[in-house]
Order: structure tokens, then C-alpha cells, then sequence
């Protein structure tokens, strides 16, 4: 399971670039995604798909490749696989098949977000993608927020002002850290009061890029 950059190319481990080389096949949550990472560190191997979509099947297919002796190394489209990314069914699947299972770590948006908020303290709870459902997504907000561990969220520019504001809603005095676009050209870290970081983003005028948000745990 190889970790991969999730934006600047440069984030990529010696260990990762062995693994591709050292391997006969290269799974992938997007194979032409995977095949830009590979190509531009010069490494040709053949690709077989396993996204979240055929996880289940195409677990088969790469277990009967592993039960042949091929060495396979797994890639979601960014950063670990298995953290909101299509790999844990695999690993599973691979592991009770009687096959080794390796973790080749290295970027993780979530990571990289809790590595510059500042304040995470010893616990933190990791939600990922909320629900694109606008009464699911505040409930859960509602529960995650009553907590007092911190909270990192991942979402698309395309609800990241409704999330903002469902969070703003709640409580609008509440620290939270934006990162956008993480480790990419356009690198951006918001920090602020809710209502302050929700101001922000409203007074723009185009939204672009993937985002992960850090809210402060509630206070004791």
C-alpha cells in the first residue's frame, strides 16, 4: 500500500519509488492518474484498475496475480491509501487470502493539515467527507463538534462555503484551519474564528481546489 504526493511531486519517498520499481504490477484508484506519477519518474509497469467503485472484484483479481508469486503495489489517486481512499477493502481481502501486506506511509492530507493547526492535543478524530446531504452533514457536524477532541474534515470546493457555514451556525467563535490545495502551487491556510474564516471564503469570488479542515475540539 503506497502512499503517494498529494500535490507537489517532490513528496515522494525513496521507499515508494523502490516499491513501483521492485514490483510486476501497479494497482490504481485511477490508472491514468498513476500512470503521469509513474511516467514522470520514468517507471513503466502494467496497471489494473481498483477504485472505490470495483474495490471488491478487483481485490480478486490482484490476489489471484499475488497467489501466482507477482508482487503488486497498490496506489490511490493521492496520499494513503485507505484514508478516504479506496484501499482497505484490499488490504483486507489480500491479508485473508494469506498474503503479506505491507504500508509504504508518506503524504497524507490529514497529516499534513494537523502538522500546522497547532492545537490538535493527544486525540483527534478524523471524519473525512461529510454527507452532501445538507441535513445529515450539520447533524453529524452538531455531534463532532459537542466533542472536545479536535476534528478534520475533507471537502470539495464545491460545498466548502456550505460546510463553513453549517460549522459558522454552530458555533461561529469556534478556531478552525483551512488548508487548501495542501503542498500545490496555490498552497493556502486559512485560520480563524468560524465566522471569521466563513467571511473570508463568502467574499470570494471563485473557489477553487480541495480542501481539509481542522475544528477545535469544544471546551471542557
Amino acid at each position: 500500500m503506497v502512499a503517494t504526493p498529494i500535490g507537489n511531486l517532490g513528496d515522494i519517498t525513496f521507499r515508494a519509488l523502490e516499491t513501483f520499481k521492485a514490483v510486476d504490477v501497479v494497482a490504481a484508484e485511477d490508472t491514468r492518474h498513476t500512470l503521469e506519477l509513474l511516467t514522470h519518474f520514468d517507471i513503466r509497469k502494467p496497471l489494473i484498475s481498483c477504485r472505490a467503485q470495483n474495490e471488491e472484484a478487483a481485490a480478486q483479481k490482484i490476489i489471484a496475480l499475488l497467489d501466482e508469486g507477482q508482487k503488486v503495489a497498490y496506489a490511490s489517486d493521492a496520499g494513503t491509501p485507505g484514508i478516504s481512499d479506496p484501499g482497505a477493502v484490499l488490504a483486507e481481502l489480500a491479508r485473508k487470502a494469506g498474503h503479506t501486506v505491507l504500508p509504504i506511509p508518506g503524504p497524507s492530507a490529514f497529516a499534513a493539515l494537523v502538522s500546522v493547526a497547532g492545537a490538535g492535543g493527544k486525540t483527534l478524530v478524523f471524519e473525512g467527507f461529510l454527507s452532501p446531504k445538507p441535513g445529515r452533514r450539520k447533524r453529524r457536524l452538531q455531534e463532532l463538534m459537542a466533542r472536545e477532541e479536535a476534528v478534520i474534515l475533507y471537502e470539495s470546493p464545491f460545498r466548502i462555503s456550505k460546510l463553513l457555514a453549517d460549522i459558522s451556525d454552530i458555533d461561529g467563535g469556534r478556531r478552525v484551519v483551512v488548508g487548501r490545495e495542501l503542498t500545490k502551487l496555490h498552497e493556502e491556510i486559512t485560520e480563524g474564528t468560524a465566522s471569521e474564516v466563513l467571511a473570508d471564503y463568502a467574499s470570494r469570488e471563485k473557489i477553487l481546489g480541495e480542501f481539509a479542515v481542522f475544528i477545535s475540539g469544544a471546551r471542557a
